[in-house]
């Protein structure tokens, strides 16, 4: 048995009688909250507006978005009117949904949805005394965004959140935004990392499904616009970068094997990592995007420097041989030219000049030097005079030493290069 003291105490215990009081006072239990108010009239209007807290993260390769938002919906519940002196409105939390009518709104193409639940589920419930009733929710969704890459990354998406009635179609429920296009608000302080959010509008419009009608729906239309930026670090630049380093080979002598084949799959290979990374961060679309032509085109510049070597050393080699057929001996053997002596070796040799500038001996002309110490005495003197000649004519040899291909190759290359990023930059931007 309970004491006088505790059976006391359990009346001045408030917030055991509240929930009570309110719902005798909305007379709650009189009414049945299953069926919609002015059921088997006109349909009932559902006022909304939206006020979107921040957009959490766009992501290219599910195509969707994340954004949390306010959701408030604005009707009139006369079974829910009740009497007050003072006019004020009542205010409840998530405890009284279950126990009356709300809207069944739902977001069109979500993936995943929550309502927040810290400290409390974020809801809130406010009855007027002419039964009107102001609904809110806080939500974070995840949308389906049906995204064009064609111009990437030089594109801008469109992107909506679209909410709509699951049950009552509109002889039921007809859903409107509460304040026309002022119903759609956003926090001024959304930002993101690789979009620049353009615009946000409202509309509306209607939906049909065959088996149960036609439904109205709402639209939250949002524009964003790429950062290029970052593309231009990542992407754009070291692909230009990787098309002029190619054009080096141009200007090294064209019996340089080893050098200009080794700059040429240098470069090759570079491009290639810069498209896959590229690609590893998107979808698998079947069609072209921008960055593909830019990208494409790059590797092609690069692979055609890779193949403008290969015809110079091809139409060398036959010069070569023309020459060295012209100056054979009576005898009929052939003496080994430069080209020659360099494919056995891996060494240039030049037969008219010594190359030799640098103060440290070379293995391939310590070869040549065992074969010719027997006349060093006689030679002296004209190979000091040619190598100090030769000091002051690097350059000059060298050009002379280029075949006519690597001379039109130094002018076609770049500009062409140029005329291509004048016209891409021009169509996308």
């Amino acid at each position: 048995p309970c004491s006088k003291r505790e059976i006391k105490m359990r009346k001045l215990d408030s917030t055991k009688v509240r929930p009570l009081r309110s719902e005798q006072l909305l007379h709650i239990e009189e009414h049945d909250f299953a069926l919609r108010p002015g059921f088997g009239g006109s349909p009932i209007p559902v006022g909304i507006d939206v006020q979107v807290e921040s957009i959490d993260s766009i992501s290219e390769v599910d195509m969707d978005f994340t954004m949390t938002l306010y959701l408030r919906h604005y009707w009139k519940d006369e079974r829910l009117s009740f009497r007050s002196n003072k006019n004020k409105s009542m205010t409840f939390d998530g405890r009284l949904i279950k126990k009356i009518w709300v809207p069944d709104v739902f977001f069109v193409h979500s993936k995943r949805s929550f309502i927040h639940d810290t400290t409390v589920e974020n809801i809130m419930l406010r009855v007027y005394p002419d039964g009107n009733v102001l609904f809110s929710l806080r939500i974070t969704v995840s949308a389906m965004c049906f995204m064009d890459f064609s111009r990437f990354p030089l594109d801008t998406q469109n992107c909506s959140l679209e909410l709509e009635s699951y049950a009552y179609n509109e002889d039921d429920l007809m859903l409107y935004w509460k304040h026309g296009n002022k119903s759609l608000s956003t926090d001024e302080h959304i930002s993101l990392s690789q979009f620049f959010i353009e615009e946000f509008s409202a509309s509306s419009g209607l939906a049909f499904y065959s088996s149960t009608g036609w439904y109205n729906r709402l639209f939250i239309n949002f524009a964003l616009r790429r950062h290029i930026f970052f593309f231009v670090l990542q992407s754009y630049f070291p692909a230009m970068l990787m098309v002029m380093l190619s054009w080096v080979s141009f200007w090294i002598d064209r019996r340089a094997v080893p050098a200009r084949v080794s700059l040429g799959i240098t470069t090759v290979l570079t491009m290639s990592t810069i498209m896959t990374g590229v690609s590893a961060s998107m979808p698998q679309v079947s069609y072209i995007k921008a960055v593909d032509v830019y990208l494409w085109i790059s590797f092609l510049f690069v692979f055609l420097s890779v193949i403008e070597y290969a015809a110079v050393n091809y139409l060398t080699t036959i010069e070569e041989r023309k020459q060295l057929k012209k100056r054979g001996k009576a005898s009929g053997m052939y003496s080994m030219d430069a080209v020659q002596a360099m494919a056995f070796d891996g060494c240039f040799h030049d037969t008219d000049v010594d190359m030799d500038l640098s103060p440290f001996p070379d293995p391939c002309e310590e070869n040549e030097t065992r074969t010719s110490q027997t006349n060093i005495s006689n030679t002296d003197t004209p190979r000091l005079k040619r190598k100090r000649s030769l000091k002051g004519n690097v350059g000059r040899i060298i050009l002379q030493n280029n075949h006519v291909i690597d001379t039109y190759s130094r002018i076609i290359f770049p500009s062409v290069y140029i005329v291509f990023n004048f016209f891409y930059w021009g169509l996308y931007i």
